[in-house]
């Protein structure tokens, strides 16, 4: 287990809830903090990753059994979810719509809608009422209009709910699958579990084998590896060419939880859908390769070659708290399996990633989008409205941290 006491990491996670509360309240839905400040961006877009992120957060708030507003907040952007991103006729979610609900991108996200099952996966875990048949209905909605030939979520589509593009996305069904392990903890429905592992075979076993183990991130509509997407755009903040350190890591943690999971199914080693040493040892892979082609002591560098060389250097926070999460997850499988030598080094990891969260939060307590190299400016920079992270990744990684160390297995 992880050395710091549990209450310490609720502590973190609660903390970081309180810096959002009230102020990321708006009369409706929620509103953007800046880092420096702590003012919300006078931008009064809302776009629906950030909705569903701002929304799970709150949950997980309740969840650990956190003041009562971590409730109210969470009930508040599920009315503005319901109200104002959902469609008149109920079928699909706007991406980006206006502070009065005015939809002002009506593309039928992937990415997105994979955040909408998870906002209402946690919201189930609250219990907050209605959250359970909304979340029934958005897993029916992903099978119906996401879901491909390949058993995968298929790509962006417009309001007709024709594909934009004939493309394939690992980040889009690496988020459907942490939805789809959040449904499973709140009901302890093996369905949601079996997509879950669906999902994190083909990407993280299946499609690996073609890069000698490493998470390509950009694929055909067959699921072929498309090795030349956004080559000349390095910088993309949803999809850049290139290895994502990252990726790597959170990828990690939701394998870590499958293996954790499994425990209480049946599945066996005889198990499609079930890797080579299990789940923990493809996880405990990817965390280690992470850190080999990434770590540079204060962070993740964002993209890299096949082989560790970086393509950009700017270091995420998001890509720090999902290994903050990871080695906490991964700390509690070794722990499981008596393999203490790998529980140290994790212990070891988990503290020194904690150690550099200060560099990337801001004066108000919010953090920062990424960091410069000290060669490039050494800048912190604040994202660029309608944003998209409202802490969760923080959140995510201090609740994986207190839940790894307190009671791991969801309730059945």
């Amino acid at each position: 287990m992880i050395n710091s006491p549990s209450n310490a990491n609720r502590g973190r996670l609660l903390a970081t809830l309180r810096v959002q509360y009230p102020d990321a309240l708006a009369e409706r839905g929620f509103r953007l903090l800046h880092p420096v400040s702590g003012d919300p961006y006078t931008d009064h877009r809302r776009h629906l990753v950030a909705t569903c992120r701002s929304i799970a957060n709150f949950a997980i708030g309740a969840v650990a059994d956190g003041p009562d507003w971590c409730l109210d907040a969470a009930e508040h952007g599920l009315a503005f979810l319901r109200q104002a991103h959902r469609t008149d006729d109920g079928d699909g979610y706007h991406l980006v719509v206006g502070k009065d609900g005015e939809p002002l991108n009506r593309t039928r996200s992937a990415y997105g809608h994979a955040f909408v099952l998870l906002a209402f996966a946690r919201a189930t875990a609250a219990d907050i009422d209605g959250a359970e048949d909304d979340l029934v209905a958005t897993h029916e909605l992903l099978e119906d209009r996401f879901r491909d030939g390949a058993g995968m979520v298929r790509s962006d589509c417009a309001p007709d709910w024709t594909e934009q593009e004939e493309y394939r996305g690992q980040n889009a069904n690496m988020h459907a699958c942490e939805a789809y392990l959040a449904a499973y903890e709140a009901t302890g429905e093996t369905r949601y579990l079996d997509r879950a592992r669906h999902i994190a075979y083909t990407i993280t076993i299946a499609l690996a084998r073609e890069t000698d183990g490493l998470l390509w991130e950009h694929y055909t509509d067959d699921w072929d590896h498309d090795f030349g997407y956004n080559e000349d755009e390095p910088r993309h903040q949803f999809r850049p060419p290139g290895y994502q350190p990252g990726h790597h890591v959170e990828w990690a943690k939701f394998l870590a939880l499958l293996d954790r999971y499994d425990e209480g199914t049946d599945a066996g080693e005889n198990d499609e859908y079930v890797p080579d040493g299990g789940w923990y040892a493809r996880a405990l892979e990817l965390f280690e390769t992470a850190v080999d082609n990434g770590w540079t002591g204060t962070g993740f560098v964002y993209t890299h070659e096949k082989y560790g060389r970086p393509i950009v250097s700017d270091q995420y926070g998001w890509a720090l708290a999902e290994a903050i999460g990871a080695s906490a997850a991964l700390a509690e499988r070794a722990a499981e399996y008596g393999d203490l030598h790998t529980v140290d080094h994790l212990q070891e990891l988990n503290h020194r990633f904690l150690a550099c969260t200060d560099s990337y939060r801001g004066p108000a307590g919010l953090w920062y989008e990424k960091r410069l190299l000290a060669n490039d400016g050494g800048d912190l920079i604040a994202p660029d409205p309608p944003g998209v992270e409202p802490d969760y990744h923080p959140v995510s990684a201090f609740y994986e941290c207190w839940r790894s160390a307190h009671d791991p297995q969801p309730d059945d």
